[in-house]
């Protein structure tokens, strides 16, 4: 205890040590632009990055559906039929599903 004592008195004994010192506590903790905020900061940042990737993925994958889907109309009634599952009037649709009650063909 003694050592720390002496230790602070050595670093507040100068003005300009001890204002530094409280400089240097405030901006590594307290600040807005702390290390700590500075950490999340980065791995929030890493998070976002890799959702772009994957949803610059997702609209690559639904560009390449549209072009080839909107161009032919037995191509959209298929695409309309298999991914949202609608039905002609009069018409009735099964959906296959496995024992957690989740569809067979939605296992993406």
């Amino acid at each position: 205890m003694d050592t720390i004592l002496n230790w602070l008195k050595g670093i507040f004994s100068n003005f300009y040590k001890g204002t530094f010192f409280v400089w240097l506590i405030w901006v590594s903790f307290f600040d807005n632009n702390s290390i700590l905020n500075g950490f999340y900061s980065s791995r929030k940042r890493a998070v976002l990055e890799s959702d772009t990737l994957y949803l610059h993925h997702k609209i690559l994958e639904a560009r390449r559906d549209r072009d080839e889907v909107f161009g032919n109309e037995k191509m959209l009634e298929k695409w309309a039929r298999e991914k949202y599952r609608m039905s002609r009037p009069n018409e009735d649709v099964y959906v296959i599903v496995d024992e957690n009650n989740h569809s067979l063909e939605s296992a993406e």
